[in-house]
């Protein structure tokens, strides 16, 4: 067949296949190998897949994934998270929407020893929505906020979707981790200030907790020790090149599973969360990879018709303003955001996008960093936004309709902070370009 046919008929394929609930993996796998066949030999793709999956995953690299993954498990276990909502509520919780600013720090904090943002938003809202009630917060607030919260999990490092986009552009793992910091830290202080003005209309304005003084905060914030521990011992081995990204996983784990087991309150079923640990671990690993593998697949259909270099060649010579172009390449993740989880966006993105991002000679952790956050965008807008049925299943009184209205304050802010970083690359590389090589 034509190579020029050969794409369409694979893409509409996936879309066919998805209609039907085919997971992605398996649509893009399938798709990619009808692609071959059609521009090959089917001989020729079983020559391809018999190395496919293995150098697709056999990379040293992506062993931090289930790593961050267990670290984050284990502070779950450890009630990493109930410790942190009642610090930051004895500092916010006094404010129009504190408790709702405190479930943001409480993400932002959480975020830091775990890698997920299902695991943020669940850990943080079966904490914080219960107190925010009771205190008289409206649901669609009180559910939005925590799953918009939830998004920082895949932002502020450790990061397993950064990871993701590191091995996916083979840039460094270390600098992309370091990297969205200082994003994360913007985008929890855009989340805090968009909630203030939101809460301070109607009623809201009045449910708030008793303000702590400032010796009681201070007493409290010596609960949030764990975290601190785990982010110096994980992101500050990196950066001060004490270890590498993996190595410092590995301490993560085994460091937030001593926390675990010194936790008195978790003895009783102490086996049964270690297990539930590596069970949970394990599923969501062997998620990524099976979605690694069938991206390959459909990646090396697309680069065997040169769809990439074509792609690339075309817009470099289209006279486009280079940095319009990256904006064009960016909202291509809206549509995507709507019926893709992020680990999905990122591998059908990604391989095509990236060459031309390398042509036009933008840095490709700066571009990491905006494709993550326009990834958090899909995480919590409907149909899909998973973080918003995660919530569903924890506030059972609160209407799915209704969490995600409360969601959409957050992806405006979500768009504000995304434009900020787009305007100033330097709040992204400055901290990796202080790492050196």
């Amino acid at each position: 067949m034509d190579p020029s046919f050969a794409p369409y008929i694979a893409v509409a394929l996936i879309i066919l296949l998805m209609a039907f609930g085919a997971p992605v993996f398996a649509a893009l796998a399938l798709s990619g190998a009808v692609g071959i066949v059609l521009v090959e030999d089917f001989a020729f793709l079983m020559t391809r897949l018999k190395s496919i999956s293995y150098s697709t995953t056999a990379v040293y690299t992506l062993t931090i994934i289930p790593l961050f993954i267990l670290m984050g498990s284990f502070a779950h276990h450890a009630q990493v998270g109930k410790k942190l909502f009642d610090v930051a509520s004895r500092w916010v919780g006094h404010l129009p929407g504190g408790l709702a600013m405190a479930a943001i720090l409480t993400s932002a904090g959480f975020a830091a020893t775990s890698g997920s943002s299902v695991a943020t938003a669940a850990t943080v809202g079966s904490v914080a929505i219960p107190e925010m009630k009771k205190a008289g917060y409206q649901g669609s607030l009180s559910a939005g906020a925590v799953a918009a919260g939830g998004v920082l999990g895949v932002l502020i490092p450790p990061s397993v979707l950064l990871i993701f986009y590191a091995a996916l552009t083979e840039t460094s793992a270390g600098k992309m981790l370091v990297a969205g910091f200082l994003p994360g830290l913007l985008t929890a202080i855009m989340f805090m200030v968009g909630i203030y003005f939101i809460a301070r209309r109607g009623d809201m304005r009045h449910a708030v907790t008793p303000r702590a003084s400032w010796g009681e905060a201070v007493r409290e914030t010596g609960k949030a020790w764990q975290v601190m521990v785990l982010f110096i011992v994980v992101m500050g081995g990196i950066y001060l090149g004490l270890v590498t990204p993996t190595e410092a996983g590995a301490v993560g784990a085994f460091v937030a599973l001593i926390m675990l087991l010194m936790h008195r309150p978790s003895w009783p079923g102490m086996l049964g969360r270690i297990v539930a640990s590596f069970r949970s671990t394990i599923d969501t690993t062997v998620m990524i990879l099976f979605t690694m593998i069938g991206a390959a697949v459909f990646s090396y259909f697309l680069t065997l018709i040169q769809v990439p270099n074509q792609l690339a060649e075309l817009v470099v010579g289209s006279g486009l303003p280079p940095y319009f172009i990256v904006a064009m390449l960016l909202l291509v993740f809206v549509p995507l955001g709507m019926f893709l989880d992020a680990f999905s966006m990122m591998v059908i993105t990604i391989p095509i996008m990236f060459p031309t991002i390398q042509s036009l000679g933008f840095d490709p952790i700066w571009f990491g960093i905006l494709a993550v956050k326009m990834c958090e965008i899909g995480l919590i807008t409907p149909p899909v936004g998973l973080n918003c049925y995660v919530i569903a299943g924890i506030d059972r009184e609160t209407p799915l309709p209704q969490i995600f209205r409360g969601a959409l304050w957050f992806v405006l802010l979500e768009v504000i902070t995304i434009m900020i970083l787009f305007a100033f690359p330097i709040i992204t590389t400055i901290l990796p370009n202080w790492m050196g090589s």
